[in-house]
């Protein structure tokens, strides 16, 4: 194994050199990725119904296609579903990826082209490694196997010939037959679609193996670690699998479960990498050590824009190209791809932590943020000020969600914060206080409307009762890795199903 270890190793980091090109020149490449695009889908339906042949500038692609939501293209999508190709993209589509994001009751199936399989999902799967092998050159996860943490499929109920689940699965299911000898666990185990049944048959297999490198959502993998380590009876999963050097994650913030993870795996020689990925796409990979922003990928066949964050919800919306994004604001992120998404607002916000390269970090949700009383507080607001508060306390977080506590006769609104600890602070009104200043600190709307409680009063926060959030998921039917607890919302929907549990 140590020499397949060492050739794998090596064929990453030639990868490398590729990257630089677009570190290089990433206006040329993303121009060129946007002209393909165009190309390619000029005789579709939608290239004939904007033109496609004629557009001859990115100005005037802008202005012709307006931004697109989901609901824009679920009547294309339904019918490529059901069987209909050349409608988005010119190559025929028989997979759809199921999106939910959080627990919203509507599902989204984004389209999954064999391009977009190849040149950006698979692509970003070995760039990960790439990175990884560029920064740490003695390593040996190519010694061990990989646990994926994947999702399920379904045959289409619209047509036997295409097939829908987690991109996780997708991805899966296509992977040629020889990677199976460096993953874990077997593929019927790893596609099975009951939740908690699965998490049972991956600890039993995976137990058995040499562990080098885990890969999935964060707060579902730490679920099936704590029942490995219940089923063996083990201090820390470094006694199962004590060659784990890697953990690389994405969907939803790692800073929550970071001290969790510390906790299970004692060691400072495991390494964490943070990614970008999502139904639509695989769009960032952490490319430096210890260092949780991420390389924004520019040559998997997607064409990026930016949307200000106070440009979201107009109906003419502005929206920025690569060229024009400033470090330190919010944009809200507009795809072009090879899967035929058109300008499609994807949801998430991100704010540049650079422009040389270009590199950034998801800031929340367009949908996800409390704004009852103009205070604007976003997710990145969020867990930095969770953060502080748990580094001065010691208390560790498992879950949290928050919403507002809306005006009443009794005075001022508030914020209300339900949070499931593994370690409660000592003191919740110390904790409290610490969460506050903190939110202050980073969102100077929140500061003003806290000026002498005229506008918004302390944070309320309820310490849950362990387990809370998975029987909420649970009961709502959104067990697995696609589904997760939404962590703000500007209405107070979360808030009271979660306590009408409580009582």
């Amino acid at each position: 194994m140590a020499l397949i270890n060492s050739f794998i190793s090596w064929l990453m980091q030639k990868r490398m050199h590729q990257i630089e090109l677009f570190l290089k020149y990433p206006h040329d490449v993303q121009a060129e990725w946007l002209w393909k695009l165009i190309n390619s889908a000029q005789n579709t339906e939608w290239g004939k119904r904007y033109d496609y042949k004629s557009i001859n500038s990115r100005e005037t692609f802008k202005q012709r296609i307006p931004v697109q939501t989901y609901d824009d293209l679920k009547p294309y999508i339904e019918r490529m579903m059901r069987g209909e190709q050349n409608i988005l993209w010119n190559s025929e589509i028989t997979w759809f990826s199921k999106s939910s994001g959080t627990t919203a009751d509507k599902s989204k199936f984004i389209p999954v082209s064999q391009e977009a399989l190849e040149e950006c999902h698979y692509k970003g799967g070995k760039d990960m490694l790439s990175f990884y092998c560029n920064n740490y050159p003695d390593t040996e996860i190519f010694n061990g196997k990989s646990l994926m943490m994947g999702g399920s499929l379904r045959v289409n109920e619209y047509n036997a010939e295409a097939k829908h689940g987690d991109i996780s699965a997708i991805i899966m299911s296509n992977l040629p037959n020889w990677v199976d000898v460096l993953r874990t666990p077997t593929m019927d185990v790893a596609l099975m679609s009951e939740w908690e049944s699965k998490i049972e048959r991956m600890a039993e297999e995976t137990i058995k193996e040499d562990v080098t490198t885990i890969s999935g959502v964060p707060s579902w993998t730490l679920v099936l670690l704590k029942r490995i380590l219940e089923k063996t009876g083990k201090k820390s999963i470094l006694e199962v699998w004590p060659n784990l050097e890697l953990f690389m994650h994405g969907a939803v913030s790692f800073e929550p479960y970071r001290e969790q993870y510390k906790r299970l795996i004692p060691s400072d020689d495991m390494h964490y990498l943070e990614t970008y990925n999502a139904s639509e796409g695989f769009f960032g990979i952490q490319d430096q050590k210890e260092s949780g922003e991420m390389l924004l990928m520019l040559d998997y066949g997607i064409f990026y824009e930016f949307m200000p964050f106070e440009e979201i919800g107009k109906d003419d919306p502005k929206t920025l190209s690569l060229s024009q994004v400033e470090i330190g604001k919010n944009y809200a992120v507009i795809i072009s791809t090879n899967a035929g998404l058109w300008r499609y607002l994807i949801g998430d916000t991100v704010s540049f932590t650079s422009t040389d390269p270009y590199r950034i970090r998801i800031t929340g949700r367009t949908k996800h943020f409390i704004n009852a009383f103009g205070e604007e507080v976003i997710i990145d607001n969020a867990e930095k000020a969770l953060q502080v508060a748990c580094q001065k306390t010691g208390a560790i977080i498992c879950e949290y969600t928050a919403g507002p506590v809306y005006f009443s006769d009794n005075g001022a609104g508030a914020h209300e914060w339900l949070i499931e600890f593994e370690k409660e602070p000592e003191s919740m009104d110390y904790f409290t206080d610490l969460l506050d200043n903190a939110l202050k600190s980073f969102n100077s709307d929140y500061e003003a409307k806290r000026h002498k409680n005229m506008t918004l009063q302390m944070p309320k926060i309820h310490s849950m009762p362990t387990g809370t959030f998975h029987e909420w998921l649970k009961s709502k039917g959104k067990l697995g890795g696609q589904f997760k607890v939404p962590r703000l919302a500007n209405d107070r929907k979360y808030l009271d199903e979660i306590l009408a549990m409580k009582q």
